[in-house]
């Protein structure tokens, strides 16, 4: 799990490679569905403003992910070495990844391929999707039942549901 301690230097903490699919899988989901509600929530859905949307949710996702990284790196308070922060930075393509539909939904509309009014509702439905896979995946990699998996994930699509609407309504 940790590399080896040098020089009385601290071991990096490895993350798990489940741990940052779902933790940035999460993550970013719910970080697309609370951009694209609140950049959809005055009312502009030209296909001009869909692809201003799209660009903002990928700047805004990239932007999450350096500062997260950055902030493990932070956190673990220990020497590092050279190139520990570029590392801590690389774990969080999941959370960057996991935008990218929701980035295409956009773009699509911004190009034509869809109708840029309405989109944001096949966004959300789309996140929430991601949000049960992940919980379903989560729960069954932990042994649980079929029957109790697809529960554990309907239920993390909605609290994923709930935090978008409460960012939407805070925005």
């Amino acid at each position: 799990m940790a590399d080896s301690t040098v020089a009385g230097r601290a071991p990096h903490r490895q993350h798990d490679a489940r741990e940052l699919v779902l933790f940035g899988g999460v993550y970013g989901a719910v970080l697309a569905s609370s951009m694209v509600a609140a950049l959809t929530r005055y009312g502009h859905t030209s296909a001009d403003v869909r692809g201003y949307d799209a660009a903002w949710v990928l700047v805004t996702a990239c932007a999450s992910a350096l500062a997260h990284g950055y902030a493990h790196y932070i956190a673990e308070r220990a020497p590092h070495r050279r190139w520990d922060v570029l590392i801590a930075v690389r774990d969080e393509w999941p959370l960057v990844t996991a935008v990218l539909p929701t980035v295409f939904l956009l773009a699509g509309a911004r190009v034509g391929w869809w109708p840029a009014k309405g989109v944001e509702y096949a966004a959300f439905v789309l996140n929430m999707m991601i949000l049960f896979v992940l919980g379903l995946l989560t729960a069954r990699w932990s042994a649980r039942r079929w029957p109790v998996a697809v529960l554990m994930g309907l239920g993390d699509a909605l609290l994923g549901l709930i935090v978008v609407g409460a960012n939407a309504l805070i925005k």
